[in-house]
């Protein structure tokens, strides 16, 4: 009995400090986040999240260019009646052999079988790009699509149980909340830096879509593609640029957030290119108009210094539709207060052509609420898909040595042969050599590709073509890559 009470007190003085325990917890949780603060040890995020991280290697092969030069300004002296050879006026042209170029990256690993998110600037024009994992791997990697107009592009190598960082919302950070960036600056390998949220939705003017998380975490040259995650190793962003007038970091980063982020990687994986709904709007911050018209002796009232004001509404696009007009300000979007284009911007990044969205705006000072369907680049609600030379129906070469001599051209790309496919439409001929796509001048296949791939997206998805016939005729044609209605 004595051992048994012995134990029972045991166990009670166990239960009573249990529930004081509870109890201070309790009383910990109910007091207001910010007085408990973050954790300054950020060791946990950077062991889950760098492993995630890679270092992207460029490299563009040398290659052969015919640039203008300028004549000799002694040329005539010696030569004034041109004896040894015509003079083309505004210089001549001549053959170049451009260096290799080399440059290096970082980039996100976000799904386990190798799909890596990157800046668009880190691989564009790149011939080849070899991918190092943190443990050393080395893999070649192939660009499944880019987005100039957001600046990222994914990009695969081939591997299974690849490490890959959590992906989550990063409408959900705060400003003032710990983050780190991790990446690869300087050449330096897995580095990381710590810093806070500054801003978010901030707009530099460099990228055509931005709405940028600001962070004091240093960024230099090389952290570009790479992670900007939070305190528990998550991806918030991939760090994109930095701002500072010596070219390293002693100002602030920005990076691309990731629901901008989601968005582009699911248009590019299921179509090639990304699915922009558009508005159909041109226009600035409300508070930055009003100061622009201060600034010029005019008093205006628009009913808000908040929200975006419409300098201009897009004929046939999806505000005009809905009766939007020059001068009205729109405040909220799908019941989310919009302050500023770059709050616009984001949230429209993440819709497609043919969704809806509900629109508040002030007309005239009064409020309005309005549904609007939103359009394409080129007006419809159609998906746009990124067209390459599949879709001309033909085979197609660079003109040789030869043909240039007889027909007297310093370029071209010769149809050797027309299939079925959109130049049979159009009534373009086997042996034509195209010149000019576009008012572009095609000298490469490349040339042609790129060509066809920027009318497929735009607003008037037609190929001007310009060339000879193998009589040395010229021809034009016009090819339209729509489908016929």
């Amino acid at each position: 009995m004595k051992n048994l009470s012995h134990y029972l007190f045991s166990a009670l003085c166990v239960v009573s400090l249990a529930f004081s325990t509870t109890a201070y917890y309790t009383a910990r949780a109910a007091q207001p986040a910010a007085i408990a603060g973050q954790p300054v040890d950020l060791s946990y995020a950077a062991e889950k999240a760098l492993p995630c991280v890679v270092h992207i290697k460029y490299l563009q092969n040398a290659k052969i260019q015919e640039v203008e030069v300028q004549s000799d300004p002694f040329g005539d002296m010696f030569d004034p009646f041109g004896f040894f050879g015509q003079r083309q006026p505004g210089g001549q042209k001549r053959k170049v052999q451009t260096p290799k170029k080399e440059a290096a990256g970082s980039g996100v690993l976000i799904s386990e079988d190798g799909y890596i998110v990157t800046n668009n600037h880190v691989v564009e024009g790149a011939d080849e790009l070899t991918v190092t994992l943190n443990d050393n791997r080395e893999f070649s990697a192939r660009i499944i699509g880019t987005d100039k107009n957001t600046d990222l592009a994914l990009i695969k190598i081939s591997g299974s149980n690849l490490p890959c960082i959590k992906v989550v919302s990063s409408d959900d950070i705060k400003v003032g909340e710990w983050v780190l960036a991790i990446g690869h600056p300087l050449n330096l390998r897995a580095t990381v830096t710590a810093g806070i949220v500054s801003a978010k939705a901030r707009s530099l003017g460099a990228n055509g879509v931005e709405a940028f998380i600001q962070t004091d975490a240093a960024i230099n040259q090389g952290n570009s593609g790479g992670a900007l995650v939070n305190a528990r190793g998550e991806l918030i962003g991939i760090n994109a640029m930095l701002t500072s007038p010596t070219g390293s970091n002693i100002g602030y980063g920005f990076a691309i957030p990731t629901t901008i982020m989601n968005k582009v990687v699911a248009d590019l994986k299921e179509y090639g290119t990304v699915q922009r709904g558009l508005i159909g709007i041109q226009g600035q911050d409300a508070r930055q108009y009003i100061d622009v018209q201060k600034d010029q002796g005019k008093e205006i009232d628009l009913g808000t210094n908040e929200g975006i004001y419409i300098a201009k509404v897009i004929d046939d696009g999806a505000a005009a539709d809905a009766g939007l007009e020059e001068g009205d300000v729109i405040t909220a979007v799908d019941g989310q207060k919009v302050t500023k284009m770059a709050e616009l911007q984001e949230i429209l990044a993440t819709k497609r052509p043919g969704d809806k969205v509900t629109l508040n705006y002030l007309h005239k000072k009064s409020k309005k609420t309005v549904v609007v369907t939103l359009k394409n680049e080129q007006g419809n609600t159609k998906v746009i898909k990124d067209s390459d030379l599949d879709v001309l129906g033909a085979v197609i070469r660079e003109v040789n040595e030869k043909e240039k001599t007889e027909l007297d051209i310093k370029y071209g790309l010769k149809i050797t042969k027309v299939n079925a496919g959109k130049l049979r439409d159009s009534g373009v001929p086997a042996g034509f050599v195209i010149q000019a796509v576009n008012d572009e001048s095609m000298k490469t296949l490349s040339d042609l590709n790129e060509a066809v791939k920027a009318a497929s997206k735009s607003k008037d998805p037609v190929l001007y073509i310009k060339g000879v016939y193998p009589t040395g005729k010229k021809g034009y044609f016009a090819v339209p890559l729509e489908e016929s209605k």
